[in-house]
């Protein structure tokens, strides 16, 4: 099987990150992955750079750590990919399919409300997987759910326990929503267990990861891997 991480963070440009891209696409190589979804926090999230910026130069620093990745992800024979964590209010959606130029086009989402800017980018042809719908945490005001605006629900997020999880898959199975699974990974700590997105057939490009999502033919995965190869025990 080859399995892909889906949910991924790194440093400078998520804020919350722990790791370099190397430090995180090294990790991944040293534990048999064939590749990854740098999943950032988006421009309306935890990103790590001034407000006053423009959204232009936003979006340039937002792609960095992608643009390096896929150099490093080379040099590795690590596949690198694209996509992007939304947020609103501490409710989260992975975002996979659209590239810079896109995003570079299309100011416009920043005034729109979510359920809009989802529908939005579905229509550009975005596949949209609700992240840990039921986290709960002292910052998060209430939990909020669009069964009509997403293609499918993190089931398994390495990061939630059980029972968020467990409320997650009951709200997929309710809703006839696709079963997905990530990571969360931030680096340095929360390694200890990790999950993803696996396939019999690799994944060529973000359309053909999409393509195989809604067909069915991924599966999500749990996987703990040996952490005294990468030093962390």
């Amino acid at each position: 099987m080859f399995k892909y991480e889906t949910h991924l963070h790194t440093s400078p440009v998520s804020r919350c990150a722990k790791a370099s891209v190397r430090e995180q696409l090294e990790f991944y190589k040293s534990c048999s992955y064939d590749g990854v979804f740098i999943t950032n926090h988006f421009i309306d999230g935890n990103i790590n750079i001034s407000p006053s910026a423009s959204y232009e130069e936003k979006i340039n620093f937002y792609f960095s750590d992608y643009e390096e990745g896929v150099r490093i992800g080379k040099e590795l024979g690590l596949k690198v990919f694209f996509g992007a964590e939304l947020s609103y209010g501490g409710t989260d959606f992975l975002i996979y399919g659209l590239g810079k130029e896109w995003f570079l086009a299309h100011p416009e989402i920043m005034l729109m409300r979510k359920s809009e800017e989802l529908a939005f980018m579905a229509d550009a042809g975005a596949l949209i997987i609700q992240a840990h719908p039921f986290r709960e945490a002292e910052y998060i005001d209430h939990i909020r759910l669009y069964p009509r605006r997403v293609h499918g629900v993190e089931i398994v997020n390495a990061c939630r326990g059980e029972f968020e999880n467990s409320m997650a898959k009951f709200y997929a199975d309710s809703y006839g929503l696709i079963h997905f699974a990530g990571s969360d990974n931030h680096g340095k700590r929360g390694r200890e267990t990790l999950a993803g997105m696996c396939s019999k057939k690799p994944v060529s490009s973000e359309k053909d990861f999409i393509k195989k999502v809604k067909n069915g033919k991924m599966n999500t995965f749990v996987f703990t891997p040996n952490l005294k190869k990468d030093g962390e025990m």
